[in-house]
């Protein structure tokens, strides 16, 4: 490997890389605003200039000059240090001096690296330009006087989200940073240019003026907005959420998060359960958890068993699907799903439910064949990889379902299932191109797992995986892109009917006669609501509900039980990989709401049918005996491939979307006002649109 030196200190470097990764790699510190590792080099702000030997008689920026073997570096002689002043003071000719109401106050690139670099004083005493604010969308406040014209939030809207829709006009003194007609940006990952930008010209708008850097208490949790589980910081003061931001994890997220998952945390303090309730002449009325809990076990006790059904909804966490799925056998019950959208999913072979090629392994592939699935609004960084290996080249990518605008190039090659009995035949042009890949990968979406034939559309494409080598040693390239965080874990535990129980279809065909006569719904707001309505055919169903929103299920319910937000309690989830995650405690329940996991484990111990756990530690350990691959957390236990069951045949009605509205897929993000602004933003003149076209 070819070496260098970098103050004397002699290091290796691979070959292709810059002076400042080489510094780096030496321990020596480069300040720098414009450079950031995940975007292409810029080279504007010439903070990072070191001494180079040999090379120019002037300081060069590190950022932008290949390291070559034999080279001299110094990032400390007088030279850096007076170039370094002089650039610091030129960055600080406009910058107003609104440090004390800057929302970037405390961590601020730019006021640190102005005490660690700048010479303490400004020998500039015209008058500083002022730049008008820009409007970018009801997530990003602006404040582009503050600007230094990095371009950072223009690079990453190009590069990662794949939205060119932030430039800059102008030159010198007149450069402007902006979205050159005044418009919201139209990315699900806008939230991500608040990190990248220096200074204050680009701040949360929900958190504008909120708080302080100091006064949070930092938490570091995982995100359940989707299946992707990505790493995120909760930020709170007291018991309130101030804000959410992305935590490093090179494996799932590496630095970003969707704009939901950063923004709707506001709905945490709305809408809340925080009282046991039961419903008395028609009204849901507050009542004691004593009575609450008394009246369930006594309308159990009282029902034959095969009469009880659960459902779990979709961010339930291990632990409580775990008790309960423990209940419901104990009083003699099979009736119970965690699919509540009737997704074709078999618990029996979890390499069959997982992305087993893994997000990160995304950037291995060659070839791509998405399968009912828009992965930017169902899993928006699992859309990132697949756009950062296209950009790489070399990755034909084709779709079968409706088309869409993913941010990469795609051959959307039809909506009907007939497209997938060509590939297997061979008659395709794309199985030319899966035969011809090395590592070609297969992602199926909700889109074909949701319908009546899901279960046929996985045995044709399970019969693509083997025929042309997408399943081999050494590589797993079949795919399933989860969209909800409880879906795998559920599956794992095995919070599937049982011995022949019903599913959630024949729960909710049964509710309102003689076949369902309880149903316990753990969070669960997705199904079909209507046949729970009070005032239509279901008077007789009892419907218990437990969860940390008064949403759909809650209005429907004659119990309800108040658990806790996933911000509010410690429990586990895992990622569509099949990677064990887990929440932190970041701050309490409201009111009377409880852990989940502590209500369900009450509730089943009064009945007599439980273990009376005494502490999650105990209820972990006892899901790890009975499931081994819980005990590995933060990492992935490979799932070994089978052969998938045939049934019956695919129909050919075309594929149809599964989200039509991003903002909101969940009870905390249509409890948020936040999101509600992004949905009259985007999704209203969306489908205004659509109406207009007819």
């Amino acid at each position: 490997m070819p070496k260098l030196k970098v103050n004397g200190r002699e290091v290796e470097f691979e070959k292709g890389m810059t002076v400042l990764q080489a510094c780096e790699l030496a321990g020596a510190e480069v300040p720098r605003f414009c450079y950031h590792e995940r975007l292409k080099i810029a080279g504007n702000c010439r903070m990072c200039l070191v001494e180079v030997t040999p090379g120019p008689p002037k300081p060069a920026a590190s950022c932008a000059m290949p390291a070559a073997d034999g080279m001299e570096i110094k990032t400390d002689s007088p030279m850096v240090k007076k170039a370094r002043e002089g650039v610091m003071e030129f960055l600080l000719i406009n910058h107003p001096l609104d440090c004390p109401i800057c929302d970037q106050g405390g961590e601020c690139d730019l006021q640190d690296q102005a005490m660690a670099y700048g010479r303490g004083s400004n020998r500039f005493n015209e008058k500083k330009r002022a730049v008008k604010d820009k409007y970018i969308g009801p997530l990003v406040k602006t404040f582009m006087t503050r600007c230094i014209h990095c371009t950072r939030c223009i690079r990453f809207l190009d590069d990662v989200a794949g939205v060119s829709e932030m430039g800059a006009t102008g030159r010198g003194e007149d450069m402007e940073v902006g979205t050159f007609i005044e418009k919201s940006i139209s990315s699900e990952l806008s939230g991500n240019i608040i990190d990248l930008c220096p200074v204050g010209a680009l701040t949360s708008l929900p958190y504008s003026f909120k708080a302080r850097s100091w006064e949070l208490s930092k938490t570091e949790s995982i995100d359940i907005h989707d299946a992707v589980g990505c790493n995120i910081r909760i930020d709170a003061r007291g018991n309130e959420v101030m804000r959410i931001l992305p935590r490093l994890n090179e494996d799932i997220n590496e630095e970003w998060i969707s704009d939901k998952s950063r923004f709707s945390y506001d709905g945490l303090k709305t809408q809340r359960l925080d009282k046991p309730m039961l419903r008395k002449d028609g009204k849901l009325v507050p009542v004691s958890w004593d009575e609450a809990i008394g009246t369930i076990i006594k309308k159990i006790k009282s029902t034959n068993s095969d009469k009880i059904a659960a459902i779990a909804g979709d961010l339930a966490d291990c632990e409580s699907m775990y008790v309960l799925k423990e209940m419901m056998l104990g009083i003699g019950s099979d009736n119970i799903d965690c699919r509540q959208d009737e997704a074709k999913l078999d618990a029996s072979l979890r390499a069959s439910y997982l992305f087993n090629t893994t997000i990160a392994g995304i950037e291995q592939a060659d070839a791509c064949l998405l399968v009912g699935t828009n992965p930017r609004f169902e899993a928006p960084l699992v859309n990132t990889r697949i756009r950062k290996r296209w950009l790489k080249g070399g990755f034909p990518i084709a779709s079968i379902g409706p088309s869409a605008n993913l941010t990469y190039e795609i051959n959307n090659i039809g909506d009907s299932t007939e497209i997938l009995e060509e590939i297997l035949s061979g008659s395709h042009e794309f199985s030319k191109i899966l035969e011809a890949a090395e590592k070609p990968i297969i992602i199926v979406g909700y889109g074909a797992l949701t319908r009546r034939d899901g279960a046929a559309i996985l045995n044709n494409i399970s019969e693509i995986c083997q025929k042309f080598g997408v399943v081999k040693e050494g590589w797993n390239g079949f795919n399933v892109l989860h969209k909800v965080a409880s879906r795998v874990g559920g599956l794992d535990i095995g919070f599937v009917p049982q011995k022949g129980g019903k599913d959630v279809a024949d729960i909710l065909a049964g509710i309102g006669q003689e076949a369902i006569e309880i149903l316990y719904l753990l969070g669960a707001d997705e199904i079909d609501m209507s046949v729970l309505n009070k005032s239509g055919k279901n008077k007789s169903s009892f419907v218990i509900y437990q969860g940390h929103h008064g949403d759909a299920g809650a209005h429907n319910a004659d119990v309800i039980l108040p658990g806790s937000a996933y911000t509010e309690k410690n429990a586990t989830y895992v990622n569509l990989e099949g990677r064990v995650q887990r929440t932190k405690l970041a701050v309490f329940p409201p009111g009377e709401a409880r852990e989940d996991w502590k209500i369900l484990n009450e509730l089943s111990a009064r009945l007599g049918v439980g273990k009376n756990y005494q502490n999650i530690e105990q209820l972990r350990s006892k899901i790890e005996q009975e499931i081994p691959h819980f005990a590995i957390v933060s990492e992935i236990a490979p799932a070994v491939w089978g052969k998938f069951s045939a049934k019956n045949r695919m129909s050919k009605e075309p594929f149809e979307e599964t989200i039509e509205n991003f903002y909101m897929t969940d009870p905390i993000s249509r409890s948020s006002m936040t999101m509600a602004k992004c949905v009259a933003e985007f999704i209203e003149p969306r489908k205004k649109k659509k109406i207009a076209n007819g």
